[in-house]
Parts: C-alpha cells; sequence; structure tokens
C-alpha cells in the first residue's frame, strides 16, 4: 500500500493532467506538441442510428497510451447515448506520426464471429477528435467470391487542418484491409497528418451541414404552399366573421323583435339556440386542464428552443440541444400550472392539489414510460442508449424538485389571479339535448378532419425532420422551423374555429373537446406519416431500432397533439366568447 504523501501526490497529479486534457478540449486551443485526444464514440449498423454499442464492445484493442476517463459533461449528452473512451492513440498538436502499429489482435473465434457480423450488418463507428466527428466503416464485403469474403480496415489515417491554435479540419482515411479468418492476427495502425487550413474556427462545423438538401427548391415551394393555406383559411375564417355571422347577427336581432308565440312557431336553428350550455365545463375537467397546461408548457418549449438554436447554433455541441430543451421544460413549469390551474379554477374544480400534481407529471410520465420500457431492451442489447441509473435518478429529481414546485406556484397564481370564468352568457342548470344531425356533423368526423390542413402545412418539414434524426443529416435551418412553427399554429386555429363554427350551427355545444382533439388530430397523421416514412425511406431492422424508432415517434406525436390541440383550444375559446359576447341573449 502507498504512504498517504505518495497517494496524495499520484491522486494530484492525476487531476492536473486530467484538467490539462480538459482544458485544451474545452478552450479548443493548442501550443506546439501540446496533446489533442482522440475519443471513440460508439459502433453500430448504418442503417439503424440509434442501435449503437460502445466502440470496444467489437474485439477493437487500445492504443498504448494510459487510458483518460471520460465524464458526461451534460445530461443531454448522457441521454442521447455518448460513450467516449480513450482511443489510447500518441497524437501531438502539428506533430505528424508516420503508420505506427499500436497493437496486434489474435482472433478468437468468438472474435472472429464479432468482426463478421459487424462486417456483415455495415457496421460504422464515430470518433471524435477536438469535438469534431468523424466516422469510419469497420470492414467491407467482397461479394466477388464464393462464399463472401469479409475484410476490415485496421488502418486509420486521419488528416488535421488547423487554423493558427485551433483545429478546423479533421479527414478519415480508412485502410488495410484485411481478410478475416479465424486465429488470424491483426496488427493495427494510425497515421496523422496535421496541414494548414483557411477554414475559420466559426466556420468549421459548415462541412457537415448539406444546403443542397436543406434549403432544396422544394422546401421553399413547400413553404410558400402552407403560407398559401394560411391566406385561404384566415380569408374563410374572416368570411364566417364577416358575412355568415353577420347574417346571423341580424337574424336573430329580427326574432327578438317577434313576440313569444310567433318566435315559437318559428324555425330557429344555429348556434345561439346552445348559448344556455356553451360555457358549460367539459367532462373530464381534471385531465382537460391538465392537457391544455401541457400544451401550454410544450408550445413555450419549442418556440424558445427554436430561438435558442437560432441564435447559439445548438447542433455544434453534443447533446446541447436535448439539454436545453429538459431546462426550457423544467424552468417553463409555472406556465403549465398557470394555465392547467386558472383553467380549472373556471370550470368549479375543488381538487386542485391533484390537478396540479396530473398537470405536472402528465408528459414526464409519457417519456419517462417510453425511456423505461426502450431501457429494459437496450440493456438486453448492451446498447449505449440504455440510460444509466444515475441519470434516471437525476432525472427523477428534476421532475420532483424542479418542475412539481414550479408548477405549484404557477397553479397558486393562475387560481389567484385568473380562476374567475366571468362568462357572457348563463349557464342552465340542466343540459340541453342534443339534436339528431347529419353523420359529418358529428364530433368524431369533425376531429379526424381537423388534422388534415394542419398536417398538409408541416409533412414536409416533417421530413427533413426525420431525416435529420433518423439518418445522417444535421438539422440547421432552425428558421425554416420557426416559420414552419407559426404557420402550424395560424393553420390549426383557423380549422378549428370552422370545425366549431359547423359544431354549433348544429347546436352541438361540446366544443371544448372537440376543438382541442381537431387540433391534436395533426399528430394521428404525423404518426400515420411515420409509419410511411419507416416503411419506404429507411432500412432499418431489427426490434431495438423499431421499438426505439416507434416508441419515441409516439412521444413526438403526443407532444405535438398537445401543442396543436391547445392552440386550436385557445384560438376557439376566443372565437366562442367573442361571437357570444356580440349578440344579446336573453
Amino acid at each position: 500500500m502507498l504512504p498517504q504523501s505518495r497517494t496524495s501526490l499520484l491522486i494530484g497529479l492525476l487531476i492536473i493532467s486530467s484538467f490539462v486534457v480538459q482544458a485544451d478540449e474545452h478552450d479548443h486551443l493548442y501550443g506546439e506538441n501540446d496533446e489533442v485526444v482522440l475519443w471513440m464514440n460508439t459502433v453500430g449498423p448504418y442503417h439503424n442510428r440509434q442501435e449503437t454499442y460502445t466502440f470496444f464492445s467489437l474485439p477493437f484493442c487500445r492504443g498504448p497510451k494510459q487510458t483518460i476517463s471520460h465524464y458526461h459533461e451534460t445530461l443531454g449528452e448522457a441521454l442521447l447515448g455518448v460513450e467516449l473512451d480513450f482511443s489510447g492513440l500518441d497524437i501531438r498538436f502539428k506533430s505528424d506520426v508516420e503508420k505506427t502499429v499500436f497493437c496486434t489482435v489474435d482472433l478468437t473465434e468468438d472474435q472472429y464471429k464479432a468482426f463478421v457480423y459487424a462486417v456483415r450488418s455495415n457496421y460504422w463507428y464515430q470518433m471524435y477528435i477536438d469535438d469534431l466527428p468523424i466516422w469510419g466503416m469497420v470492414g467491407e464485403v467482397d461479394d466477388t467470391t464464393d462464399p463472401p469474403t469479409y475484410k476490415i480496415f485496421t488502418h486509420k489515417k486521419l488528416e488535421i487542418g488547423y487554423n493558427e491554435n485551433q483545429i478546423v479540419d479533421v479527414n478519415l482515411t480508412s485502410d488495410g484491409r484485411t481478410k478475416l479468418s479465424p486465429h488470424a492476427k491483426l496488427s493495427f495502425s494510425y497515421e496523422v497528418t496535421f496541414k494548414p487550413s483557411s477554414v475559420k474556427y466559426p466556420d468549421r462545423f459548415d462541412k457537415y451541414l448539406d444546403p443542397t438538401f436543406f434549403q432544396h427548391r422544394i422546401h421553399w415551394f413547400s413553404i410558400f404552399n402552407s403560407f398559401m393555406m394560411v391566406i385561404f383559411l384566415v380569408g374563410l375564417v374572416s368570411m364566417i366573421l364577416m358575412r355568415t355571422l353577420r347574417k346571423d347577427y341580424a337574424r336573430y336581432s329580427k326574432d327578438e323583435e317577434l313576440d313569444d308565440m310567433e318566435r315559437d312557431l318559428g324555425d330557429e336553428y344555429g348556434w345561439k339556440q346552445v348559448h344556455g350550455d356553451i360555457f358549460r365545463p367539459p367532462g373530464f375537467p381534471m385531465f382537460f386542464s391538465a392537457l391544455i397546461g401541457s400544451g401550454y408548457q410544450v408550445f413555450t418549449v419549442v418556440f424558445i428552443v427554436i430561438l435558442l438554436a437560432i441564435i447559439g447554433e445548438l447542433y455544434t455541441e453534443r447533446g446541447s440541444l436535448l439539454s436545453a430543451a429538459i431546462f426550457v421544460y423544467a424552468a417553463t413549469s409555472p406556465i403549465n400550472g398557470y394555465a392547467g390551474g386558472s383553467m380549472y379554477a373556471r370550470f368549479g374544480g375543488k381538487q386542485w392539489i391533484k390537478q396540479m400534481v396530473v398537470s405536472a407529471f402528465l408528459l414526464p410520465t409519457a417519456v419517462c414510460g417510453t425511456a423505461f420500457m426502450i431501457n429494459f431492451i437496450a440493456i438486453y442489447y448492451h446498447a449505449s442508449r440504455a440510460i444509466p441509473f444515475t441519470i434516471m435518478i437525476a432525472v427523477t429529481c428534476i421532475c420532483l424538485f424542479v418542475i412539481l414546485p414550479l408548477t405549484l406556484v404557477g397553479t397558486v397564481l393562475g387560481r389567484n389571479l385568473a380562476g374567475q370564468g366571468n362568462y357572457p352568457c348563463r349557464i342552465n342548470a340542466v343540459p340541453r339535448p342534443i339534436p339528431e344531425k347529419k353523420w359529418f356533423m358529428e364530433p368524431l368526423v369533425i376531429i379526424m378532419m381537423g388534422g388534415i390542413l394542419p398536417f398538409g402545412s408541416i409533412f414536409i418539414e416533417m421530413y427533413f425532420i426525420f431525416t435529420s434524426f433518423w439518418a445522417y443529416k444535421i438539422y440547421y435551418v432552425y428558421g425554416f422551423m420557426l416559420l414552419v412553427t407559426v404557420i402550424l399554429a395560424i393553420v390549426t386555429v383557423c380549422v378549428t374555429i370552422v370545425c366549431t363554427y359547423f359544431l354549433l350551427n348544429a347546436e352541438d355545444y361540446r366544443w371544448r373537446w372537440t376543438s382541442f382533439l381537431a387540433g391534436a388530430s395533426t399528430s394521428f397523421y404525423v404518426y400515420l406519416y411515420s409509419v410511411y416514412y419507416f416503411l419506404f425511406k429507411t432500412k432499418m431492422f431489427g426490434l431495438f431500432q423499431t421499438v426505439f424508432y416507434f416508441g419515441y415517434m409516439a412521444l413526438f406525436s403526443i407532444a405535438l397533439g398537445l401543442m396543436c390541440g391547445t392552440i386550436g383550444y385557445i384560438g376557439t375559446a376566443k372565437f366562442v366568447r367573442k361571437i357570444y359576447s356580440t349578440v344579446k341573449i336573453d
């Protein structure tokens, strides 16, 4: 056992050495001959982007240099399955390295099978140098022979571009094709070349972007198409408000001049007939108010995160977008509490604490439940996507000690500041019977029809978003996303107003759930589109990737449904209050 002084000295040296390495990566400034760390991240099938494993789960060997531990810098990095492992290769800034063998492996039967499976399944791996990602294939299949020959790349040639004292470019060339066979001896080597580059440090991620894909004329055409749809729908809603309602006002004003017998004999119909029930609380008011509160919060988070992505270029940092989304979601919890709590109070609800808990944990429960299910499969596969227990504890603490208290604050403020109904119409004690109507005026039909146009305004953008997440494109056109989000909100409001007007004209006052679900039905069509995308636009395979895809697409659809449903309800509620406060009601 080492003496205490030597132990303390050793620990101190390790801490200092770790700090020196970390400092270079954090400030991205290097001096002559400073160490450049090559991190090995994950390896996995090319067509299954989320099915990843630690690099050394395959029988690769490390370089001779002492291992450096890597700690997750952000919660998002840990949740995304980033598993950086030191390569063991000695790389020094501006110091070229000729071809050098750093280790050898005598393949056992199991190691041979592991490499063959990886090559046959098109495995590729990811590495990082100074936060710049590098990708390479494990090997290749030679189909010209019978049976096919499996070859592995044993040589890595790194070309590192630098501008003054900063690394601005990294390229990998894989070579050294070696045939795989049982008990073969593999010699792994590397080579490093430093070259001056004219690329500026702020522009070093531009090479990873694909402007020809994201700024394709189809993308611009989709924006124009959605904009024209907005003009059409706004015109349609304006026509309802300015022409149809004007006629209704005139007819109802004429009816008011009739005596009671003439009015009873007259043919009265339309939205005025349900004035005594229009502001009646919906069924399941606690759950409804929790949905609306969560929708308010999701919309706020989406808007803020998009703005942060536009300003801060979050795509340049591992896990930064997810970390920002988690932080913003936790910080905006008072919005959830205020919107849901005030609405529940206006509905006359008494169990406000229960409503607050439901509202606070509605979306986190869905997210954690889905992640927990997928985590079981990831653990079974030994995938890097398996969420560590400590991260689960951290997320639980965020929910209990950040989200819940902030939601409580918002609920208390909402109940006290906006908890009074102040409806323009008195609510009847006995609900009015809902008359029979044609099948296409039923709420379920209206709900399913309500999501078609909002989906039509975003489905092309969905293709670009899906491709960036499920394939290998980096999404960076957040200005497009912001514009599409605004268009989606306007289209959703207009469509739900039209749907609600038709429903009320059929003398059906169940507009609250109908308006919310009509907007939320957009997510149903998005999920259907995700099925189409999976079947015809990807080559994903295997249980893990399939469950991961459909599980997280379900979460995405739920969040989108909450947002669109809330937007539709907000616009419809203002519309309903406007028309019923304008006409004189006896």
